[in-house]
């Protein structure tokens, strides 16, 4: 296996000093009782702190609108109780010498994937869950505004609580990536239109609330993905064109970093451009934008995700490709997801080429948090 040293270079933006540039993917774990982080949580995030994740980013916790979650475990970043929970996890990183943020984040009118329904009706661009799939209420003037005053709550609540930054989750067909997408944001309004540009001005008027609400140093992090768990085929952006009239103005309204999401980091992003081992997702947002990139997609491992779901256990696999990337400067930071969740201390084990203690991913731990 190549050498690992580049995953160990120091990273520094504005006020984030990372030792590393190994994050922690945000990954839903379903397991607040009401909503609220407790010992359990903080305990799960402090682990991989101790084993040596640079960023640790928080499952997705929701904002204060009504049907914000899409499961009943999924914790609030909102209300008293739930925020002093927050501080409790940011505190126990931070004690392990980690750095870490809250991934902020509104379902939209995605479904539960147990079949779980919320108390209200769900909310959305235009009352679609999909393309002619109709689910839910369509969002009025009145209700954007509150939604984007509720993601700016959310960022100044997670500065005080003393995270080190905040992820914004702008993918995977949940609230603000149906916006993107033309199947379900079907608005005459300024809030639609028939171009990606159009279509992200409600995403650049809560990335400029964020921004105004924490100031110009706190960095802001924006998850952002093609695929979407309505289609996994979907392509918000055809063309590098498209790509910078989508993510170049976010950066203009105050995105730090940008989260590319991919199935499978290696796949690059425009083949027909660069080839087959062309520019992955990150590396092409990154030279459009000039932003620094985090990276993600079944690091480490034999399979993608999507076989979580149905319990496939997947192996290690080689980081060659990973550090070729990392050493040509194609994006600056890597998130690591399911191998993190089974192996707490794999950060600590590549850094000292332990490899072979490597654990891979067990779903069996999907079901508690270890």
């Amino acid at each position: 296996m190549s050498k690992t040293d580049i995953l160990f270079q120091p990273f520094k933006l504005k006020t984030l000093e990372l030792p590393n540039r190994i994050v922690m993917a945000p990954m839903t774990r379903s397991k607040a009782p009401d909503g609220i982080p407790g010992a359990a949580n903080a305990q799960y995030y402090r682990k991989r702190a101790e084993g040596g994740v640079g960023l640790i980013l928080s499952e997705g916790t929701v904002i204060n609108r009504p049907s914000s979650r899409n499961e009943p475990g999924i914790p609030f970043f909102h209300g008293e109780a739930a925020l002093k929970g927050w501080k409790a996890v940011a505190d126990a990183v931070h004690e392990a010498g980690g750095k870490m943020g809250p991934q902020l984040w509104h379902t939209g009118s995605t479904r539960s994937f147990t079949g779980w329904e919320p108390e209200n009706p769900v909310e959305s661009p235009s009352g679609l869950l999909a393309p002619n799939e109709p689910r839910g209420n369509t969002m009025t003037d009145a209700d954007i505004a509150d939604t984007i005053a509720a993601f700016a709550q959310a960022a100044l609540d997670a500065k005080n609580a003393g995270f080190d930054t905040f992820e914004i989750h702008g993918a995977h067909g949940y609230l603000i990536d149906q916006f993107f997408w033309s199947g379900t944001n079907l608005r005459t309004d300024r809030f639609g239109g028939k171009t990606i540009r159009e279509r992200a001005t409600f995403a650049r008027e809560v990335v400029s609330a964020m921004r105004a609400a924490v100031g110009p140093d706190f960095p802001i992090i924006l998850r952002v993905s093609q695929w979407k768990q309505q289609d996994f085929a979907a392509r918000l952006a055809t063309t590098p064109d498209e790509m910078t009239d989508w993510l170049g103005p976010l950066v203009d309204a105050g995105v730090d970093i940008v989260h590319c999401s991919q199935r499978r980091f290696w796949e690059p992003e425009f083949p027909e451009l660069d080839g087959e081992n062309g520019l992955n997702f990150a590396g092409w947002v990154k030279k459009l934008t000039g932003a620094p990139t985090i990276s993600v997609g079944s690091v480490g491992l034999s399979s993608d995700f999507i076989g979580a779901f149905s319990g496939e256990t997947s192996q290690n696999a080689s980081l060659d490709a990973l550090v070729e990337r990392m050493e040509r400067g194609e994006f600056d930071l890597i998130a690591v997801g399911r191998a993190l969740i089974t192996d707490a201390a794999w950060t600590a084990k590549v850094r000292d080429n332990k490899t072979d203690a490597l654990l891979g991913f067990d779903p069996a731990t999907l079901g508690e948090l270890v």
